[in-house]
């Protein structure tokens, strides 16, 4: 089973990057959640993001593109907040998940991923219920807490509000 473990600290120079994912919020301080619909019924909630590709720069340039891939989102300047370090337990190296944490700039219309084809809802939600409906446990719930220490003060958020909006 893979160990996951989260490190706010920066990515040691020798360990591969997998994927890079952003904690978005709005201004109203809620975190925006992709949000799967599974074929067997009921739906599952994550975080946009995804894998590096040979012609991103660096993992804001993976974090940027794969936000307006998957959820058609602009961001300010994305945050470097940690990473999940996960250790497959099977001979692998183990490998990072960057995180990084931004604020919205613009959410564009639905549409579909270049990569699949599939239209992903979108939903607002605090970040206390953000954690929750991740269902990350304590991995999850550090990330969420790194994110909004980060974002919070640079942008004079204060508390977030407490409606959802799906968008």
């Amino acid at each position: 089973m893979p160990q996951i473990r989260w490190i706010a600290d920066t990515v040691p120079a020798s360990m591969r990057i997998r994927q890079v994912y952003c904690v978005m919020f709005d201004r109203l301080g809620r975190v925006l959640l992709r949000v799967i619909h599974k074929p067997e019924g009921g739906v599952r909630y994550s975080l946009a993001g995804g894998r590096p590709e040979p012609f991103d720069a660096d993992p804001e340039a993976t974090c940027r593109r794969e936000l307006l891939e998957e959820v058609n989102t602009e961001i300010e300047t994305p945050l470097f907040i940690g990473y999940q370090l996960v250790n497959e337990e099977d001979g692998t190296p183990p490998y990072a998940q960057v995180r990084m944490a931004a604020l919205i700039r613009k959410i564009g219309i639905k549409r579909p991923d270049p990569d699949n084809g599939k239209t992903y809802d979108r939903l607002l939600v605090p970040p206390v219920k953000a954690a929750f409906l991740l269902n990350w446990g304590d991995v999850g719930r550090q990330q969420l807490l790194a994110a909004q220490q980060a974002i919070y003060p640079l942008y004079n958020i204060t508390e977030p509000t407490s409606s959802e909006e799906w968008v």
